[in-house]
């Protein structure tokens, strides 16, 4: 019987480098010259504090954009909560998204069984195990799952035939 796993994994290496890649950039364009911008990374999440709104959402336009260069999803980046910090500046907490939630696996689990496709679908804590006698089938279900836009990184592992 072949099988797959649905996982959402980020890689923290790359994550790193893209931050660093982000910081080279912002130490080095006009626009940020004098201004006391950094940007860090603490377990899951990512932490900016800048000056003003506008130099928020540049930084979040050149983190966005390092994270496509180093070939990272980013809907990995999660939820934006915005917050005065201490001396007149700006702080922005984002979330990294890891991991397929419950109910999000079951959306998922529904959609697949809906579909009328000969597949069982099992959920693994937060990570998903489609099985199928036909490799077709299961191809299939991987194309319903690109296709249902879950806002969350997704990747096939583990494809066993």
């Amino acid at each position: 019987m072949a099988s797959f796993d649905v996982v959402s994994r980020i890689d923290f290496q790359e994550i790193d480098n893209a931050i660093a890649n982000a910081l080279r950039e912002i130490t080095n364009r006009y626009d940020f010259k004098g201004s006391n911008t950094s940007l860090e990374r603490s377990e899951k999440n990512i932490t900016i504090i800048t000056e003003d709104d506008l130099k928020l959402n540049q930084v979040n336009d050149i983190l966005i954009s390092h994270f496509v260069r180093r070939s990272l999803d980013p809907l990995a980046l999660g939820k934006k909560e915005k917050e005065k910090a201490s001396g007149d500046r700006i702080r922005q907490t984002i979330s990294l998204v890891e991991g397929i939630e419950q109910d999000m696996a079951k959306k998922i689990t529904a959609e697949l069984k809906s579909s009328k496709m000969k597949i069982q679908t099992k959920i693994n804590g937060n990570e998903l195990r489609i099985d199928g006698k036909k490799r077709d089938d299961l191809q299939s279900a991987m194309k319903l799952i690109e296709d249902l836009k879950i806002g969350i990184p997704i990747q096939f592992i583990n494809f066993r035939d």
